[in-house]
Order: C-alpha cells, then sequence, then structure tokens
C-alpha cells in the first residue's frame, strides 16, 4: 500500500475558521462589497488564549508549539494561522496537520508519521543489498519521511545508472503494520544494460577512427558483451574518455586539440548507445628553441642547461616537459638551492610550426611541509604511502612533487581510490598534505588445467599477493603438475629496503622431469636472491646469487646418447655464481609516445664455491614503433647468449640453451641445435651458445574492434650452436657448428576476458632433417 500525504490544504482550514466567526464578521464583508465608496479593509484577527494539541504521540507539545509559532494573548492573523499551518506541514513530522479556531482556544490537530519497522529491497539482483542500504538516508527504527524515500529511491536507481542500465526504475512501497509502524520496500526493476553500440569520431584527420577508439576506455559492443563490462554506456566513465583522447593528441604534438561537442544519442529500443565525438585536431608542433634562463645570482646556469633532456626538433609533449621541470627543481635540491621553482615560458611560432620553451629558474614561497596526513588505509601500513613521498616534515613545500607521490600511490594498485590535497597548516608558511585512499583486493588464486597429448592431464595451483601484509611486498607461490613433470616456487620481493629504492627478490624452485617426456630424469632446485636499483631515470642494475643444485638419472630401461649418460654420471652438481643484470628502458619516461626501445645484458660468473667454474652472458635488444599514423606495430628483437665452462669443467643438459617458442618460433622446445643420434638415439643437447632475430608487426584485419581481434606477421633467423663435451659421444653429433633456420608466419591476435590471446601458424624456410617443427601454436600474448 503506497503512503500518499493526507494534509488538508489550508482552505479546508479557513471553512472550520468561517463557521466559528461571528456574525459581525459577515455582516462588515457584505456591507464592504455593497458600498460605493472606498473604506478602510479591517484585516480578520484572533486572540487564543490556550492552544489545545490532538493526535500527538512521539513528538513534544513543545516541539509542535515551536513550529507554529502562536503567540498567547495576542493578536493573531488569517496569515499568521497560515504560516503556522505551514511549518507545521513542511516539517517532515506528521502525515497530516489540521488548525481550527474555537473561540479562545486553538485546537491543533496532527497525524504523526509511522515508525520505519525494517526496510527491504527486493528485485535487485545485480546489486547486493549490502552495497545498496549504506547509501539509504532511511533508518530502520527512525520517523518514515515520504520525501526521504523517494530521494532513497532516486539514490538506488543512479546506482543502476552507474552500471549503465538507464531504464532501472525503484519504487517505495510502506506495509502498515500495528502501533503505528510500516515497513519501507524499494521495489527495483533493473531493466537491461544500455551499451555502446557505435563509438565514432567527426573531425579527426591524422588518426582513423580505429585508432582512436583504442585510445578510450569505453569500448563498443561485440560477440562478448554479455561478460565485457567496458561497452556499458557510463557518463563518468564518458568524461574520463575526453580527458585520454586530450592527453593523447597533446602528447604527439597537437596543442590546439580540443573537444567541441560528445553527442550520446539513445537507441529507440533504449538499449544501447551512439556516441559521438566532435573534434579538432589542429597542427602538428615541435620543440624550437630551448633555453634556460635565472635572475638568481647563486644558480650556475650551465649546470642547469645540461640537465635539460628535450631537443630542437622533438615533437612537442607537455609530459617532456614536465620531466624537464622535474629534473631541473631536483638538480637544485642537489645543489643545495632551497624553494627554487621552474616556470615554463612557451613562446608560439605558428610559421613553422614551433614552439620555444624557456625554463625559468625563480626563487618561490618559503613554505614548508608541516605534516602528511595519511586516512582510509585499513590494511596498507602508512610506511607504504609515505614512501612514495620524495619528502618529508620539515622540507620545503613542492606542489610538483606532491602531484608526483599521488601518481604514483595510485600507479601501486593497492587501492580503489587515491586523493592527495594540500592545505594550510598551522601557519601559512605551513602546509598538511591529506591523503585519503580506499583499499581493495590485492590477492589473487589461480586453480587450472590443462591437457596435451604428449603430457596428459595438469594442474596448475598459485597463489599471489602484491601487498602482503599490507607492507607492499609482493609474494607468489604456485605448484605446476602433469603426468610426467612437476614444478613448485616461490618468490618474495620487498620493493624498498631499508625504505630506499632497492629492490629485495628471493626466489626458490624446484622442478623435476621423469622419463615419460624424455629417456633421462632430471631434477633441478635453484636458490636465488637479487637487488634491483635504478643507476638513471631509465636504467636500472640488478645484483644477483644463484645457487643450484642439479641431477640426472637414467632408468635402466631407457635408451640414451654417450653424452647424456655421461653428464648423468658426474652425480649431483652444485653450481653457486654471482651476476648483474643492466637494463634500459625508455618504456618509463615515454621519451617518444610513437616508440621505445629496451636494452638488457647480464652475466653470471660461476666458481663462488660449488663444483664448476663458468660465464653465462646474455643480451637482448628489442625496438618497437608505431608507424602509419600508428594503425600498425613493427617490432624487432635481437637476442643472444654464451655459456663457457673454465678450466676442465663442461655445461650438461640441464645447463644449455634450449630455444623454444619463446626464443624461436615454429619448432618445438629441443627441436632445433646440437643432437646426438643414432640407432634408438634421439637427444635434444641444447647449445652453449644462441643467437636469434625476430621481426614482426601487427596491424588490424579491417573487423570491428570491439571484436579484439587483429592480425600480424613475423620472420625469425636463428641459430643455437656449441657443445663442449661431444667427444663423449656414442652416436653422431648433429648441428653443432651453428646451422642457420628461418621461419615464417601469420599470427591471429585476439583479446579476451582471460586474456590476450595469440595464434602463431608457422612454416619453416630453412631447417635440418632432425629439426622438429611446430606449425601451430597458442599462448598469451605479451607485449615486450
Amino acid at each position: 500500500m503506497s503512503i500518499t500525504t493526507n494534509a488538508r490544504c489550508f482552505g479546508v482550514a479557513l471553512s472550520e475558521l468561517a463557521r466559528t466567526s461571528t456574525v459581525a464578521l459577515f455582516a462588515l464583508t457584505a456591507s464592504t462589497a455593497m458600498v460605493a465608496v472606498p473604506q478602510v479593509a479591517v484585516a480578520q484577527s484572533f486572540v487564543f488564549n490556550s492552544v489545545q494539541i490532538e493526535g500527538a504521540q512521539r513528538i513534544e507539545s513543545g516541539t509542535i508549539l515551536s513550529y507554529a509559532g502562536i503567540p498567547r494573548g495576542e493578536p493573531v492573523s488569517a496569515a499568521q494561522l497560515n504560516s503556522a499551518f505551514q511549518n507545521l506541514q513542511n516539517s517532515g513530522l506528521f502525515e497530516s496537520v489540521e488548525i481550527v479556531p474555537q473561540g479562545s482556544t486553538l485546537v491543533i490537530r496532527v497525524v504523526e508519521y509511522p515508525t520505519i519497522n525494517r526496510i527491504a529491497i527486493e528485485g535487485n539482483r545485480r546489486i547486493d543489498d549490502e552495497d545498496l542500504q549504506p547509501i539509504l538516508q532511511s533508518q530502520s527504527r527512525r520517523v518514515y519521511s515520504p520525501t526521504t524515500a523517494e530521494a532513497d529511491a532516486n539514490t538506488i536507481a543512479d546506482a543502476y545508472l552507474e552500471q549503465g542500465r538507464i531504464a532501472a526504475r525503484v519504487q517505495p512501497r510502506v506495509i502498515r503494520r500495528s502501533d503505528n509502524r510500516v515497513d519501507l520496500v524499494f521495489e527495483v526493476f533493473e531493466g537491461g544494460v544500455a551499451e555502446v553500440e557505435r563509438i565514432a569520431f567527426v573531425g579527426n584527420q591524422t588518426y582513423s577512427d580505429r585508432r582512436l577508439r583504442r585510445v578510450l576506455e569505453t569500448k563498443q559492443a561485440g560477440l562478448l558483451r554479455a561478460i565485457i563490462s567496458s561497452d556499458t554506456f557510463i557518463e563518468d566513465r564518458i568524461q574520463f574518455d575526453r580527458q585520454l583522447l586530450e592527453d593523447f593528441y597533446a602528447s604527439r604534438g597537437y596543442v590546439d586539440f580540443r573537444i567541441t561537442g560528445v553527442n550520446a544519442e539513445l537507441s529507440q529500443e533504449r538499449d544501447g548507445y551512439f556516441v559521438t565525438f566532435n573534434v579538432e585536431e589542429g597542427q602538428k608542433f615541435s620543440f624550437g628553441e630551448i633555453s634556460v634562463t635565472s635572475d638568481l645570482p647563486e644558480v650556475d646556469i650551465d649546470a642547469f642547461r645540461r640537465a635539460v633532456t628535450v631537443r630542437t626538433g622533438k615533437t612537442y609533449a607537455p609530459t617532456l616537459v614536465d620531466r624537464d621541470i622535474e629534473r631541473l627543481e631536483r638538480r637544485a635540491v642537489e645543489e643545495g638551492l632551497d624553494f627554487v621553482r621552474v616556470e615554463p615560458r612557451v613562446t608560439r611560432n605558428d610559421r613553422d610550426l614551433t614552439l620555444d620553451v624557456e625554463f625559468v629558474l625563480t626563487r618561490g614561497p618559503r613554505v614548508f611541509v608541516e605534516r602528511i596526513d595519511i586516512e582510509g588505509n585499513t590494511t596498507t601500513l602508512d610506511r607504504v604511502v609515505r614512501r612514495q613521498f620524495e619528502i618529508v616534515e620539515g622540507d620545503p613545500f613542492n606542489p610538483r612533487e606532491i602531484r608526483n607521490a599521488a601518481e604514483r600511490i595510485r600507479a601501486l594498485g593497492y587501492f580503489a581510490d587515491a586523493d592527495v590535497e594540500a592545505r594550510e597548516g598551522s601557519s601559512p608558511q605551513q602546509v598538511i598534505v591529506d591523503v585519503d585512499v580506499e583499499e581493495q583486493p590485492t590477492g589473487s588464486i589461480s586453480i587450472g588445467g590443462s591437457y596435451s597429448t604428449s603430457s596428459g592431464f595438469g594442474l596448475n595451483l598459485s597463489f599471489a599477493e602484491q601487498n602482503f601484509l599490507g607492507r607492499g611486498q609482493q609474494l607468489s607461490l604456485g605448484v605446476t603438475t602433469t603426468a610426467d613433470t612437476e614444478r613448485y616456487f616461490f618468490n618474495f620481493t620487498e620493493p624498498a629496503l631499508l625504505g630506499r629504492d632497492l629492490a629485495l627478490g628471493l626466489g626458490l624452485s624446484y622442478a623435476r622431469t621423469t622419463e615419460d617426456d624424455s629417456d633421462y630424469n632430471t631434477e633441478v632446485a635453484r636458490f636465488s636472491p637479487s637487488l634491483t636499483f635504478p643507476v638513471s631515470d631509465n636504467t636500472r642494475l640488478q645484483l644477483s646469487y644463484d645457487i643450484e643444485s642439479t641431477d640426472i638419472s637414467i632408468p635402466d630401461a631407457s635408451e640414451v646418447g654417450g653424452i647424456v649418460r655421461a653428464e648423468a654420471g658426474e652425480g649431483q652438481i652444485l653450481k653457486s655464481s654471482l651476476g648483474y643484470r643492466l637494463s634500459y628502458d625508455t618504456r618509463r619516461t615515454g621519451l617518444n609516445p610513437d616508440a621505445g626501445v629496451l636494452l638488457e645484458f647480464g652475466q653470471d660468473f660461476g666458481g663462488v664455491g660449488g663444483d664448476v667454474a663458468f660465464v653465462e652472458t646474455r643480451a637482448r635488444a628489442v625496438a618497437q614503433r608505431l608507424a602509419f599514423s600508428e594503425e600498425i606495430t613493427l617490432r624487432a628483437t635481437v637476442e643472444a647468449g654464451a655459456l663457457n665452462y673454465l678450466g676442465d669443467d663442461s655445461s650438461r643438459v640441464t645447463d644449455r640453451f634450449f630455444m623454444g617458442s619463446s626464443v624461436m618460433r615454429g619448432f618445438e622446445p629441443g627441436g632445433i641445435g646440437p643432437r646426438e643420434v643414432g640407432a634408438g638415439i634421439d637427444d635434444a643437447l641444447g647449445g652453449d651458445y644462441f643467437a636469434v632475430a625476430r621481426f614482426e608487426a601487427e596491424f588490424p584485419l579491417g573487423l570491428p574492434e570491439e571484436y579484439g581481434v587483429s592480425g600480424g606477421v613475423f620472420y625469425d633467423v636463428g641459430s643455437l650452436w656449441g657443445l663442449s663435451n661431444s667427444d663423449d659421444a656414442t652416436g653422431t653429433v648433429l648441428y653443432e657448428d651453428g646451422s642457420l633456420r628461418q621461419v615464417v608466419g601469420v599470427s591471429l591476435f585476439w583479446d579476451t576476458p582471460l586474456g590476450p590471446l595469440r595464434f602463431n601458424f608457422s612454416d619453416a624456410l630453412q631447417r635440418e632433417d632432425k629439426d622438429r617443427e611446430q606449425n601451430f601454436e597458442l599462448t598469451i600474448s605479451t607485449d615486450f
């Protein structure tokens, strides 16, 4: 049953007032109407000696009188009675109100709103009661208010609107109970999800609709619309997409880019939107003259000029300017210059489409950080958030550093939301930094199975936690088993050892293979601690220590060659080594949004204890570029490795390189390289050296972007060679000299909710007779 307001209008109350008025009033009114000459109107007034309140149960009489505001023993006009009625009616305490003058007594009759016995929500399947109840203003054991109930209904509808359910309707209902109580029920009709059927752009000339759609977080509805939520129309997400588009063009030199409007048209069926972005690209600008100036006498201008990295002719990007401002301000701190601020002054040259940038070093206000307050972190420790700041209490305040710290906090992935704001402290020279975060789950459990014709069924079980015990540490462990293999691993990382940008890593693993997969069994146990720290903005260095135990055993019935048998005869071998890895990665700073480079070089030096001495060297170089208006991704990779054992020591099959599909496509693991063959013998031995070059291109296939399908081509060329103990062979050792293999293929990329999948179809242009090809492969697609 729906409750409606049963209050009588004041006209009804005035009818009671008229019946109790004196006859003189009617005579005065009638005579006034009949007189032709003007007369002074006399306003009706009352004098009440007492006020009688009827119907009040919970509300005190004093409260009612205070709302009415009727004085006793003083003249009261009809307008005052009307105001008293309106005040009582608008108080939200009463279902109905009557004001009836009875001689010198004013009678106020009220019917109080009932008390809410309980609140229920019915018909909601997409959003749980636990998520809706906290946003309601109506509460059990409080007075029911139709206005509040209607506002709560709108709040619930807005919650569904945020999920893209624009057709959702919510109706508040009440069920009468005894003792002037009601049950408040919100009946929910959820409706369907309004999806984005089409995203179009008007005014774009440099970049196609397909490229711009990849920038947006909102996606078009496709084949998997039932399980993909990014195609749901959400107004706030559209606003975020506007910012993404602006950032995309700004980072590519289009400083005049603007969005003139976004049109979202609802389909006739009211189940889908057609979204159109109207844009003006403008012209592309590059950096012109770059200079550094300052009026401060203590500033060494030459030192600051050397710190600037942007160069004339590069595509203009605000992020590059911000990065150099940060470098200059950091340089000022290193020079002991406090409160130095860098102000970029940009001069526009429309004739040659360049922007001159002058970095001006000035003296900023003397403001200090009083304290940093952190709230909302129920799990994460304060120190995890604090170490994202490069400043502490008492340091000079730098607004840019506060903004950078906010970005670092959000990038942790520990929080669903993070707000960082600065406010005035105990004095104008003091600033308090407020950090308000909202925790989100950071752990995951993965359970899966696998099947292959060679290995049978397998089980994969793993656990990962990115914020272990709220300390910002990463922990992962798991087990992978098949019919012929077992692998157990444990990894732990402390990203800020001793409160510094120094990552401590601990890795522990154990792997075992049985004769079902090969003619010999192996056991490998490894423990590897490491320390990683930055050398520059783009360079990081890792120092590591590895201790590894390997054992090879041959079942009695197995037929293996002399090389593997001789290596198994050495028994258990303990390897102990120190190593380093140096990496240079321009993807960290985004020097060029169209291209990126990754360079890696590392060596391990064995013989620090253990049974063998060796030097293992690996190098990798990867370059990627977006071409043809960023429609096509071009990628080139060169990778090589060398394993050199010293003295009389030699490598074993558990030590040497094997070129699986992650190194060279088109062949099975162990499918190329040195191998020993003979009567009943075909042993893949691996090699002491390898080199490979991989080239690939990824491009759209013309299918709708919502399908998440694109194509690619690739060409791999490489070789695996070298064997230090070939004299132990009882058969024939093949391909020890390093013959080339070449593979071409096509790829199909499919971006699914389960992850980005890659289907490779390949054919070997150059191979050897005993090589084992793999013409089809399904893998998880990864970027370099």
